[in-house]
């Protein structure tokens, strides 16, 4: 028998087990155990153990078992309840002094955890996402001060503790959420809190984002060199129910201001932009090179867009419920070129040069562009190619929109799916006759939907 030795039981046979195996030796140990199933006493002789994964099916007994586990094994290292039933952790947690990473990921019922956790110095990640219930991570999580892993999301907490700006050590972060206020303002961090936690990289979300400019840009975002993905949402839709001007007004130059200084990383390769209140989008966004992913959705009174065909390795990109209406050649990036100066012989201008992927929602117009020729010498032509790396094209809810330009229906398309967009669907339809169903009759793939 090893050190290391490891051990895997289903149902109650943890005692057949352990004559085969001396349990005392066992260093990690999984149990599936079945929802009639009794918690096995025979672990608790189980000293050394080292790693612990139970899954219960659901079982409610397990939440019973823990404080009598967590007494006993406090050698654990790593202990994973995940999907299982329980609706709480027991304080007795805080014994495990060794412990490095408690996993309760998907565990519906849970709706608390004890502060005695905030005593584990050595955790490193704790993982609660998909917690539905619960509402709140322990107060003094600041002492947690060799964590790493700290992911929520899919959970209901509704604020970020003050003290989370001395976890230097994170690396995950996923998300963020600003408190909106009412009671629980009092224990709840800001943004500027996020300062000095330069080490978080992969994905970050932040949610409610409203007001506290000095705070956001004390967040100073663009010093998080590892993150990849950043998520910004604005707020909930009864935000934007205000019929009045000057509510709209406010809340365009509010949230104009704030996204200036949530600037990311320039390295950053995926941005989402949820109900932004906005006019315009803010001037870094398009210093983003490394940009392959951009979803702007429900921001509502957005009038324009930047010249998103800049971006050179934008892959996917989506636009969905804005309050641009048209998409014309500033879109794409090619309408300052129109008038400049063209030598002798034939340019190609590429815009959206790598995408692959566009998704679009409530547009009502698409502009074409046509073939352009220099005013200072005719025989000179500029030729604009257009997404030349367009595979899979998805169209919803656009009643209004008449046309697809020409330049989509030339691009190397795989895909195309359009839905609840009725004079499409008349224009190109192959059992409606379509009289363009020609021009789109070569995609390999292609489906309309009421």
């Amino acid at each position: 028998m090893t050190e290391n030795e490891c051990l895997t039981v289903d149902d109650n046979n943890v005692e057949e087990a352990s004559v085969k195996t001396s349990i005392e030796r066992v260093r990690h140990l999984s149990m599936m155990l079945a929802g009639e199933t009794s918690f096995p006493s025979s672990i608790h002789r189980a000293k050394g153990l080292r790693s612990l994964l139970i899954d219960n099916s659901g079982d409610p007994r397990l939440g019973a078992a823990l404080p009598d586990v967590m007494k006993q094994l406090t050698c654990i290292r790593s202990l994973n309840l995940s999907w299982s039933s329980i609706e709480e952790i027991p304080k007795e947690v805080g014994k495990l002094i060794h412990l490095r990473h408690l996993n309760l990921e998907g565990c519906e019922e849970l709706v608390s955890l004890p502060e005695t956790m905030c005593g584990l110095c050595n955790l490193h990640s704790l993982d609660v996402r998909g917690c539905e219930f619960l509402n709140e991570l322990p107060r003094a999580i600041g002492k947690l001060i060799k964590l790493r892993h700290l992911c929520i999301h899919g959970s209901s907490v509704a604020f970020m503790p003050k003290g989370i700006e001395r976890l230097t050590c994170l690396r995950t972060l996923d998300c963020f959420i600003v408190c909106g206020g009412g009671e629980n303002k009092s224990k709840a961090a800001n943004l500027r809190e996020l300062k000095n936690l330069d080490h978080i990289g992969g994905t970050l979300a932040i949610r409610n984002l409203r007001g506290g400019i000095e705070d956001a840009a004390e967040a100073q975002l663009k010093n998080k060199k590892r993150l990849l993905c950043l998520k910004l949402n604005f707020g909930i839709d009864s935000d934007y129910d205000s019929d009045s001007d000057n509510d709209i007004e406010n809340l365009a130059l509010e949230d104009g201001n704030l996204i200036e200084v949530l600037q990311p990383p320039s390295d950053l390769e995926r941005l989402h932009i949820f109900k932004y209140g906005g006019i315009v989008l803010p001037n870094w966004m398009m210093a983003l090179t490394r940009l392959q992913e951009l979803a702007l959705s429900g921001c509502r009174n957005l009038e324009v867009l930047p010249p998103l065909g800049r971006l050179p390795n934008l892959e996917r990109l989506g636009l969905y419920n804005l309050g641009v209406r048209r998409l014309d050649a500033g879109f794409l990036g090619i309408e300052e070129v129109e008038n400049a100066n063209i030598n002798e012989g034939e340019i190609a201008r590429t815009t959206f040069p790598k995408l692959k992927k566009l998704e679009i929602w409530g547009v009502e117009e698409w502009d074409g562009i046509e073939r352009r020729v220099g005013e200072e010498d005719a025989t000179t032509t500029s030729i604009f190619i257009i997404m030349p790396q367009l595979q899979h094209l998805t169209i919803k809810v656009c009643p209004l929109l008449r046309a697809l330009p020409d330049y989509v229906l030339a691009a190397p398309l795989q895909r195309l799916e359009i839905t609840s967009c009725p004079n499409l669907r008349k224009r190109y339809g192959k059992e409606e006759k379509g009289e363009d169903w020609h021009k789109i009759s070569h995609i390999p793939r292609i489906d309309f939907f009421s």
